[in-house]
């Protein structure tokens, strides 16, 4: 599956979940189930638990995340002593 099909499977509305993007159809955050893949849930996990999910839903998450750090600068937030 291409990419531009994959991200169309995320929206943002200011009025569902606050803006924040979530799966097409559903109130789960991109946020929320980086955070479940995070902490060792698995793709078949996920979807047994979330019924209506698709293993391309999970996959569009990754995506828009990647999509999303690619063009942020990163700074130290501290520098260690030499």
């Amino acid at each position: 599956m291409k990419d531009t099909q994959l991200l169309e499977r995320i929206t943002v509305d200011p009025k569902v979940m606050v803006g924040k993007p979530v799966i097409r159809g559903t109130r789960l955050t991109v946020e929320y189930i980086l955070n479940l893949l995070a902490h060792g849930e698995t793709t078949d996990e996920i979807l047994q638990e979330y019924r209506g999910l698709t293993y391309e839903d999970i996959q569009a998450c990754i995506l828009f995340a990647t999509k999303a750090l690619e063009s942020t600068v990163f700074m130290p937030l501290a520098m260690e002593p030499a």
